[in-house]
């Protein structure tokens, strides 16, 4: 398919960003973390570590061991969003080698930090909620994400059933869509970049070890049984916590699904107003939910400045709400995350009954 060329940019977003910049000169801090995000960065780390260990090596009773393993889901989660997602950015540290650290730990957890950077990076910042482009709507034949794509009976229980599929994530992410991708050399229909040979060594190096560290050797040291008990609870939770926090962040009532010109395949907004447009915020004055997500609750600021670290996005919130009403833009925020997740069941539902 012909990538949708966006509007030309106007003053909105130079203004914007001449804003940030102000705020970061006349505060003295730097755009990225920071001792906040290297402390959360090795306590998630260590809490990591010893969870594993604990359920591997020690073999606690069966009611701890599968809360642990709930625990366990959760910190893969928040390292993903923490960690790997600021460091594949380059907003975790204003060193590249820290930043290529932090977003190689995708690699440990199980999925492609090569693979993440095309999907994400690349393909989702640029052309977010955009049919035919954006990967992360295309969740076909399975669930309906946009009006542009064919509805099918089962559509009409998504909204019930988008649980169930959404505890599958982290399954399907590591052994199933990385996959895909390799093969295909496709994001959807989005050309995949050449891999080197050291993409191929790493890619197919670190799926052998998390082969090891995640199936042989827990099967090993506490019996089949145990692992697919402890295996299915940590990965469900953490597929169900990944995919809530990202599907809230566009797939809810209020954001947009725009389309290109049919001929000429423009946009009919710059992309700094298009991100707006099709982003949301949710829950951004509760305190702990924006330490668990990383931020990724301020999902309007990041997608216009996602080179700048989470931890400011409470403050240049401010900024850009100012410019929103300036240039008279919709600011999409829902104030508590349970409303954010019954506007994304409503849209489901809406999805699955409108032609």
């Amino acid at each position: 398919m012909a990538l949708p060329k966006f509007a030309p940019p106007r003053n909105f977003y130079a203004e914007l960003r001449a804003r940030t910049n102000q705020y970061f000169e006349e505060a003295g801090k730097a755009s990225t973390g920071g001792f906040s995000i290297f402390s959360k960065a090795l306590l998630l780390t260590a809490a990591f570590v010893l969870l594993y260990v604990h359920l591997v090596f020690f073999t606690p009773a069966t009611a701890w061991a599968l809360l642990e393993c709930v625990l366990l889901g959760g910190v893969i989660s928040a390292i993903g969003f923490n960690v790997m997602h600021d460091g594949a950015h380059g907003s975790f540290s204003s060193n590249k080698w820290l930043n290529h650290f932090a977003a190689f730990t995708l690699n440990i957890l199980g999925g492609s930090s090569y693979m993440w950077n095309a999907k994400h990076n690349v393909v989702h910042h640029m052309y977010t909620n955009i049919e035919g482009a954006d990967d992360d709507i295309d969740i076909r034949p399975w669930m309906r994400m946009s009006v542009g794509q064919p509805r099918h009976k089962l559509h009409r229980f998504q909204h019930l059933y988008f649980w169930f599929l959404y505890c599958m994530l982290y399954i399907s992410w590591i052994f199933v869509m990385d996959y895909q991708k390799y093969f295909t050399k496709k994001i959807g229909a989005m050309p995949l970049k050449k891999m080197d040979t050291a993409d191929h060594l790493i890619f197919w190096g670190f799926k052998v070890l998390n082969l090891f560290l995640y199936i042989a050797l827990p099967i090993y040291t506490v019996g089949f049984l145990g692992w697919l008990a402890g295996f299915a609870v940590t990965t469900c939770f953490a597929g169900l916590v990944l995919s809530l926090v990202f599907q809230l962040a566009h797939t809810v009532e209020h954001t947009a699904f725009p389309v290109p010109h049919e001929t000429t395949g423009k946009m009919e907004d710059e992309w700094a107003i298009h991100q707006i447009k099709t982003t949301a915020n949710f829950a951004t004055d509760n305190k702990v939910i924006s330490w668990l997500v990383g931020g990724l609750n301020f999902q309007v600021e990041h997608h216009l400045f996602p080179k700048i670290s989470h931890v400011h996005y409470p403050a240049i919130s401010k900024i850009i709400k100012q410019m929103c009403q300036e240039f008279n833009i919709e600011y999409i925020e829902y104030p508590k995350m349970r409303y954010a997740v019954a506007s994304h069941v409503s849209f489901l539902r809406q999805m699955g009954r409108a032609a």
